[in-house]
Formats: structure tokens, sequence, C-alpha cells
């Protein structure tokens, strides 16, 4: 159990500022000895509150604005009515900002995980024991004279991802979590799209962690608010912090199958049974919305609410739509609050249009019971989504890496049509070498044939959705696996014989979107990643930051690594095979509006 030390620290000291308590560098004792640090930000009035608390790696005390300068900027600029009220020097990155929301009542913690900011140990992230440490964090919490027991775990993408894995350990008094675009399964949506390896964890590694690990104290950023140094008040040498931190690109990569590696930090959804809001964004591939609708639909919580929006990660989070949502949840379950939460749709989509607009509406369940699922099928002689098969022996090919793939294209929409849920694909393949890596993408495309793109997690164009998959990782795992959506277990490879024909089916990420009249929908198979169009010319390109390359359509969650991805196996010629055995597809969730299905009954 966890525990405060009390006494002599040299750290910890309290103040009270911008009308609330704060205190600084909280000491938490875990149960090897090693002391966490957390800032407790409370009302300064006498009682006890709820908790809503955050335990992760980018330091409690780094600004958004010194440690993410260039997305403040966007941010600030694009969505001033989310920072409106703050003066925003306690705001840090992919937390809640205390200044909107001890005023409502709540306490605020946060809390260097080991390694990280002001805490030391060493870095392995979402271990067992790291998962162990927040655990205890929470029982803290709950436990302290300011706390009413009731802790809320609330915050994007890392501070969302580890909810799934503590919610499983079941702390007595965890009593609600909203994950905001956090995945769920470290191979699938982590480090292997589809058995592809991701060179996106050493960039975000280097750019994002090594930059604020507890040690490298004066080359680190000072807090806006108390001066302190962001990163600890010891500085160490490169050497000593490399070794008091785990390679998680080398782990990675070391482990290329799903296996016992990411098993035991893959969370067990069935023992999670806290009160859930799961929030997804439309067009964030390939990071996290699969890890929110699989979190959402396997998770025990009898009471739980999957929420879908637009726009970059961390943009609704702060905006009034997404606080007031967050704090009508925890209002209703770390309150008591009666505010008709339990009378919220168990689903609430942000149906999507092309410009960013969006119409809410509340659904009962996802995927929606009155999808129709509809194939449309490739026919390479005309490069066309057709609605039936054409029955003839067709093919075409592509080089994998030397080349932009194959496009198959629909015919224009003579009405509304809405898509809403998970995507699947059908193809066969052949390759005149060993492998084959298959990029799909969903595209949609405007009446001049003009490229459509939404913005997603942090690349402001995205197409609608996208799947990969190595065919040498083809093996399905038959008690998972649907027919709109097929599930891979990724547990054995499975050579290919060049020129011989493979059936592969291809999972597409969920996404939602309404497709007007006049608009097409496309489908590219290709060898490499999806680039937007627009982004070919170095001016068009969009950068932050925090990350290491352009963001080109696809964010920073590249497929480029040589080390997995050799030219001579994966820039192979590849042929799609079409025929009356061999009916190539893509099933598209199609949605029929309610009014049409109650003229139906």
């Amino acid at each position: 159990m966890a525990r405060t030390r009390i006494g002599k620290d040299k750290l910890a000291k309290t103040e009270v500022r911008d009308g609330f308590r704060v205190d600084w560098d909280v000491p938490i004792e875990m149960d090897d000895g090693l002391v966490l640090r957390a800032n407790v930000y409370r009302p300064n009035k006498k009682g006890q509150y709820p908790v809503i608390l955050s335990h992760g790696p980018y330091a409690k005390d780094l600004a958004i604005q010194d440690g993410y300068s260039s997305v403040w900027e966007h941010f600030s600029n694009d969505h001033p009515d989310a920072i409106a009220g703050s003066s925003n020097i306690h705001q840090s990155w992919e937390v809640v900002d205390p200044e909107q929301w001890v005023p409502d009542g709540y306490i605020c913690v946060r809390v260097d995980s080991r390694g990280a900011g002001r805490s030391p140990g060493h870095i392995d992230h979402w271990s067992p024991r790291e998962t162990k440490d927040f655990h205890d964090c929470i029982e803290w919490a709950g436990q302290q004279p300011w706390s009413n027991g009731k802790v809320g775990l609330a915050g994007i993408s890392y501070y969302a991802v580890n909810q799934w894995q503590v919610a499983a350990t079941r702390p007595k008094h965890l009593a609600a979590m909203c994950v905001w675009e956090g995945f769920s399964d470290f191979y699938r949506e982590m480090s292997h799209h589809g058995g592809i390896y991701t060179s996106f964890i050493g960039n975000w590694y280097n750019l994002q962690i090594k930059t604020v690990q507890h040690g490298v104290g004066k080359r680190a950023f000072k807090s806006r608010v108390t001066g302190e140094l962001a990163a600890g008040p010891v500085t160490r040498t490169e050497k000593q912090l490399k070794k008091n931190r785990t390679d998680l690109d080398a782990d990675y990569i070391s482990h290329p199958l799903d296996d016992g590696y990411y098993a035991e930090r893959n969370a067990d959804f069935s023992k999670i049974e806290v009160p859930l809001l799961s929030c997804a964004s439309w067009a964030g591939q390939p990071l996290h919305p699969r890890g929110n609708y699989v979190g959402w639909l396997n998770a025990g919580s009898k009471q739980k609410w999957l929420e879908c929006h637009g726009l970059e990660h961390w943009t609704h989070f702060y905006t009034p739509y997404g606080r007031d949502l967050q704090k009508q949840f925890f209002g209703y379950f770390l309150k008591g609050e009666k505010n008709g939460w339990n009378r919220k749709p168990k689903v609430m989509l942000n149906v999507r249009r092309p410009g960013e607009n969006f119409t809410p509406r509340g659904e009962a369940e996802w995927p929606l019971k009155r999808t129709k699922w509809t194939k449309y099928y490739l026919d390479p002689a005309h490069m066309s989504l057709a609605k039936k098969p054409s029955g003839k022996n067709a093919k075409i090919s592509y080089r994998g890496m030397s080349s932009d793939g194959v496009t198959f294209m629909m015919p224009p929409v003579t009405e509304e049509i809405e898509l809403c849920g998970p995507i699947a694909a059908k193809l066969f393949v052949s390759s005149d070498t060993v492998d084959a890596d298959m990029f799909v993408v969903l595209r949609l495309f405007s009446p001049d044939l003009t490229e459509v793109t939404f913005k997603g997690t942090v690349d402001p164009h995205t197409p609608i959705a996208q799947g990969w998959l190595r065919a040498s990782h083809r093996k399905l795992d038959k008690k998972k696996s649907k027919p709109y959506w097929p599930w891979h277990s990724h547990d054995e490879q499975q050579p290919l014989t060049p020129g011989r024909v493979y059936e592969l089916d291809i999972d597409l990420h969920p996404t939602g979107i309404v497709v007007p009249p006049g608009y097409r929908l496309g489908l590219t198979v290709r060898g490499k990643d999806y680039v937007w169009p627009g982004a070919k010319t170095e001016d068009e390109q969009f950068t932050l930051s925090n990350f290491a390359k352009p963001l080109t359509g696809c964010g920073p969650f590249l497929h480029d690594d040589p080390r997995d991805r050799p030219k001579k196996i994966f820039d192979g010629t590849v042929t799609l095979h079409t025929s009356a055995a061999r009916a190539a597809y893509v099933m598209l969730p199609v949605i029929p509006p309610k009014s049409a299905e109650r003229k139906k009954k």
C-alpha cells in the first residue's frame, strides 16, 4: 500500500495560488520503497472532495506551451473557448487543467510515473511494475483526509491507455474512468499494425520521453509556476540515464509476434467493472480508435458509454463540449449528482461530414444493429468498385515500395450514404517474393475528383480509414473474427510461395462518415504508407515540434523501418486477382436512416 512520507521532506511544499491550494511534489512511497512525486491541486476550503487522477511520464510540471509549443499555438488559436477563463500556467500535456476543475469541487492529482519528471526510478512503460504503482496511487488518493474516497481517472493517450490496465486490477477507491483516445492492444495498435512494425516508437521515445526523464535536470524545462526543474533536481550523465530506462524500440522490434511480452501488458477487459466512458476519434488511425471500441465492447463494466468525435485528439478533451461531458459523467459517479447522466444514450455519435461538420446523435449499441453490411467488389478490368462481382478472371500488379499502388473507384453516389462501424476487405494476392505488406486505404473524393481528407489525431489530412496486413501474418483467430471484423492471431509467420495466390482478410480501423451526393469512395491498395497528394510538395507539409518528420497523411505512425521492411522482400511485384471463385471486396457499414427503418417496420 502506498503511503505519504511525513516529516522533513526537502521537495514537498504547499501554497495557495490562483484561488486554490497546491501541494507540490507530494511524496508517495511505493511498496518497494521508491518515492513517486505528485502535485495535488485542491480547493482551499476544508472538506472532502472527489479526485481526478493521472499517472504518466510527460512531467507534471512541464507546460504544454514549453514542451509542445507548436501544438499549443495551433490549439490555442483554433479553440480559444477551450482555454478561456484559465491562466493556463498549470496546463500540462494531455491531462486536465486544475483551473477548470478545482473550482467545481474536484481535486486534481498528477503523478509523475516511475523514472519520469520529478519521480526517480527505472522507466519501463506500461509494465506490470508501472501498473502496480498506478494502482497504489489510486488507493493512496482515496484515503487522504481531503478525499471523499472516490477516485476518477481522466487523460488523453498515455493517460488513457494505462487506465485499461489499472482498472483491471480493481482498486477499491476507483469509482469511474474516462478513456479519451487510448489504445488497448500493445501489439495490434502500438507496436505492429497488421504485423508491420511502426517507427513511431523510437521517435516518440526520443522526443517525448527522454527529454523529461528524471535526471535530465538542468537540460530540461523549468516549471512556469515554481521555477523548479521539470525533470527533477538532479542532473545525470547520458550513460546514467540510458541505464535507467528500457529501450522500447528494441523491445518492440525484438518481439515481432504477439507473445507473452505484450500479453503481460494487455488488460483483461473482463475484470474492468467501474463505470466507463470511452471516447474515440473517427480519424485517429492507426493508434487509438480501435482500442476505444475494443475496450468498450469487452469491458466487464455494467455501466459503460461510448462517445465518438472528430478533430485532433487533444481538442475536445479541453473544449466546453468535452469538458462538460466529462464533468457530467464524473459528477454523477464521484459526487452523486442527479444530473441526468444515467439517461444518456449508451453510444454518443458526432456524425461526421466533409468539412469537419458534425451532428450529435444517440444510439443504443455499437456496431449499430441496423447496419447493412454492404460489399463492393474490386474490378481490375475497369478499376472500379461494383455492387456485383464481375465473375471474370482479371488481375493487376504494382510494385510494393516503389509505386503508389492501385485505386478502385466507386461511381458517384446519387443520395447521401452514411458509413459507421468496422470495415473489412478481402483480397486475393500473389507476390514474387516470400512476403508482401498490404496497405489498404478507404478514401473520399469530391465530384471534381479532389481527395477529401479529415483532421486526425495529430495529422490534418487523414483519409476515411486505413488497414494493414503483412501477408505472412494472414492467419485468423476464428473465435474472435467476424465477417465485418477479421482478427489475426499474429502468433506465427507463414511465408508465401512466390507466384501462389493467397486469400487475405484485412480489417480497416472502424470509422464514420456521411458521403454527400456526387461524391465517390475509392479503395487504394499499396505497399507503403498512404501520403496525402497535397503533401508531396514541401511547402504543403505539416509539422509539429514534438514529431521527427512532417505529417503527410498518417501522422507519425509510419511503417518505414528498414530492419522490418527490407526492400528485397517488400519491394517485389504484388498482384491482385479476381475471378468467379475469387471475389475480392471491401465490406462497408452502411447505416440506413432511423426514419427509413421506422417506415420499413
